[in-house]
């Protein structure tokens, strides 16, 4: 059957924790980099048919295009690892080592496949910084104002407090697509099955991390008004410590609960 029951489902994941745990620093970093620049081109995609007059939820419809692509590839979503490698951890198939060592050079290459993708659409929607960005860059700076600076005004406590819990119900999302991923074995079941979780992230317009790190510096090159360190204190590092709590928690640690007695199937573990 196409279908993968939850209780085998659990088994195929904490395949997929221990082959994460082992992967090289190369293959963690530049298959990390390559998400970021996927999520980068989701997002430009989502923001610049909304500039164009149509309503946010086209934008939304859209955005789960990179998310699908880098899952069917392979490539290392520090977001989705924030759920695989603690679910690894609880059935004894990762380190805690193992655990932080994924976890930091997956981000370290999400970090740098964003911001170089950012830079290069920076250079193509203002002809190498000769011409204005438009519409576009309009609606990328509001959002990155908004992500920061609005944030910064409530102050530390309800600003921090808004951000980690956007960011709890992103990656409980986010990380629910990652193991639907594993829910089928089907090319279109996987898509389909993918698709909704990521389209109500952002539909709902809750925190992502490595989303965050293409946008934010994006928007900081096309003239907003946010320094380094409003992007890491009001945003990057909160949303990171929501990010995995969401996933630990709500999709990692639950399923293992619910599922941990489940038999390993024999899958794909480089799906997610």
């Amino acid at each position: 059957m196409d279908y993968v029951k939850p209780t085998e489902l659990v088994g195929d994941l904490l395949q997929a924790a221990e082959y994460k745990a082992k992967l090289p620093v190369s293959k963690m970093v530049v298959s990390g980099a390559l998400s970021g620049a996927f999520l980068g081109f989701a997002t430009s995609l989502s923001w610049t048919v909304v500039a164009q007059g149509l309503p946010a939820i086209a934008g939304a419809v859209l955005f789960p295009v990179g998310f699908v692509m880098l899952v069917l590839l392979g490539f290392e979503l520090v977001t989705g690892n924030f759920a695989l490698l603690p679910l690894g951890l609880a059935g004894g198939r990762v380190s805690g080592g193992a655990l932080i060592r994924n976890w930091f050079w997956v981000y370290l290459g999400n970090l740098a496949g964003s911001v170089l993708y950012a830079l290069l659409f920076y250079w193509a929607v203002t002809n190498f910084g000769t011409g204005d960005s438009g519409a576009v860059g309009e609606r990328l700076r509001a959002l990155a104002e908004k992500k920061t600076l609005a944030y910064r005004e409530i102050g530390p406590v309800l600003g921090w407090g808004t951000a980690i819990v956007k960011a709890i119900l992103c990656n409980w999302m986010v990380t629910i697509g990652t193991v639907l991923a594993f829910s089928s074995r089907s090319t279109a079941g996987k898509v389909t099955a993918m698709w909704l979780p990521i389209l109500t992230f952002f539909a709902l317009g809750y925190e992502h991390s490595v989303v965050n790190m293409y946008l934010i510096p994006s928007a900081m090159m096309l003239g907003a008004k946010i320094t380094v360190a409003d992007w890491w204190v009001w945003n990057q590092i909160p949303v990171t410590l929501g990010n995995i709590v969401g996933g630990a928690l709500c999709t990692g640690l639950a399923l293992f609960f619910l599922y941990r007695a489940a038999p390993s199937t024999a899958s794909n573990p480089t799906r997610g």
